[in-house]
């Protein structure tokens, strides 16, 4: 017998790296996989994986009281073994599926209360009220749930005080997929790169200030979209904007080709409250790709970065700190690719999805009684 699994998700693309370039794809390898999503781009089977389209649903309110019920209504015609949710807004369904004998996983990317109080949209007093709720009931339904899914081991702590079964499968890349056996330091131009969504918290500001501060006169490949209009003018008002090359969002090929032509990886995030315990997928995208990491000094950032020899940590608030080191790696290429080899090394020793599938199969065995 085969086990019929399905994942949803109301807010990330079909295609996310966590959801279905590994989760799913992985998954297909012993399972039935299906994905349901909320996009608007129909239904197409992909790499194995069944997807299901509920529709796009416009602006943010909408979609969060109604994706949900769209969701569950085709799950619950689909008919699964298994269901593996993503979204904090899909918690309500989560009760509801394991209400109808459902095994039933709640996949936190991130820790959302702690995200919420970051929200530039919430005034300071509204976010606490908001994270606080939000924290009491992800704990109460999360611990009528089968399991949790981590992205890191801090967000497994916070989850092992309430829930039944909880594991930490680390959002680390896929081996081989970004790295290139071209990459010629000797000839490579002073160019760094940024891959990911760009928001004000994600220290664009600072970095673009940085880029006007440098020596060399650095460019960066900025590979994303912003995520408001006030943070992408107030960075193109910024001197160091005349350095910046916007390339706006880039699928995994073209990642690739920038990440081989830069010197090193930006990932500057600002000490808010969800980002001091994080574990960056970017971070170790760029050691993967084998440029070192320009990164935050959180201690947890310092012991990965600067604990496997693979990179600079600075303080991200500072764009003279963060000019420094871009600097001290453009002009030192020999120091940059031996960084740069110390991080495909780390990478492909402890920081690889290889290692976080079986962790990831091992769940979904003792879940479904299957045997390993």
């Amino acid at each position: 017998m085969i086990y019929k699994c399905c994942h949803l998700t109301s807010v990330h693309s079909r295609f996310d790296i966590r959801i279905y370039q590994k989760e799913c794809r992985s998954l297909t390898q012993k399972y039935d996989v299906f994905l349901i999503v909320a996009d608007g781009l129909g239904d197409e089977i992909k790499d194995g994986v069944s997807i299901i389209d509920v529709g796009k649903f416009k602006g943010r309110k909408n979609r969060m009281l109604n994706a949900p019920k769209a969701l569950f209504k085709k799950a619950i015609e689909l008919d699964a073994d298994l269901y593996h949710l993503h979204d904090p807004e899909l918690l309500p369904i989560a009760l509801k599926l394991r209400r109808v004998g459902k095994v039933v996983v709640f996949d936190a990317h991130e820790d959302f209360p702690k995200q919420v109080l970051s929200k530039h949209y919430l005034n300071t007093h509204v976010a606490k009220l908001i994270s606080i709720s939000i924290k009491y009931y992800e704990n109460y339904v999360c611990s009528k749930l089968d399991a949790v899914v981590t992205a890191t081991p801090s967000i497994r702590d916070k989850f092992a005080k309430h829930t039944k079964k909880v594991v930490d499968i680390n959002n680390y890349p896929l081996l081989g997929e970004l790295q290139s056996i071209n990459k010629d330091w000797a000839n490579i131009v002073e160019e760094i790169a940024y891959v990911g969504g760009i928001s004000k918290i994600r220290g664009i500001q600072e970095a673009v200030e940085a880029l006007s501060l440098t020596k060399t006169k650095t460019k960066l490949n900025l590979v994303g979209r912003f995520s408001d209009q006030q943070t992408y003018s107030l960075a193109q008002a910024s001197s160091g904007w005349q350095y910046v090359d916007e390339l706006g969002q880039l699928d995994r090929e073209q990642v690739k080709r920038i990440l081989e032509r830069s010197i090193a990886g930006l990932v500057t995030f600002l000490p808010v409250p969800n980002h001091i315990d994080a574990q960056p997928n970017k971070m170790f995208e760029y050691m993967s790709a084998g440029i070192p990491v320009i990164g935050s000094n959180y201690p947890l950032w310092v012991n990965i970065i600067e604990g496997n020899d693979c990179g600079i940590c600075v303080d991200p608030e500072n764009p003279t700190a963060i000019a420094q080191a871009i600097d001290k790696l453009v002009s030192n290429k020999d120091l940059a690719e031996a960084m740069g080899k110390n991080g495909i090394k780390a990478v492909n020793e402890k920081y690889n999805w290889a290692i976080e599938e079986k962790k990831l199969f091992k769940l979904y065995d003792e879940l479904l009684g299957t045997k390993l």
